[in-house]
């Protein structure tokens, strides 16, 4: 992913990632919610360093790496989105429009992955 859109995506992750740290700001207080809160913070902010990591790829095979461990980064953001909505720790309407933005990401992601892996 080269020139434009990766630079819109880097700003794309890093935003992403900034919800989600408010996200967890915005969670209870309660055990459940800090044990949940502190995973979807690790793993929803690593997809921003990671896709970073993705554009200084220097070879095919490093790209297909690292866009591998982007995909499974997003992937597991969108479970412990889903996860914490399904416990009721957040409402659906906090985590709507987030849940969206890591889907779209995760389609952009696997659907690269399959494209370098695809030419390699």
């Amino acid at each position: 992913m080269k020139g434009y859109q990766s630079v819109e995506l880097k700003q794309r992750t890093k935003q992403f990632a900034v919800r989600i740290v408010r996200l967890f700001r915005a969670l209870p207080k309660t055990e459940e919610a800090r044990v949940l809160g502190r995973q979807i913070l690790r793993s929803g902010t690593s997809v921003a360093a990671n896709y970073r990591a993705v554009c200084r790829a220097r070879s095919r095979a490093e790209f297909i790496a690292k866009i591998g461990t982007v995909v499974e980064e997003t992937d597991e953001t969108v479970s412990w989105l889903e996860l914490l909505a399904e416990a009721g720790i957040a409402t659906p309407k906090q985590l709507e429009e987030l849940l969206v933005e890591a889907n779209e990401l995760l389609a952009i992601f696997a659907a690269s992955q399959r494209t370098a892996k695809a030419s390699a």
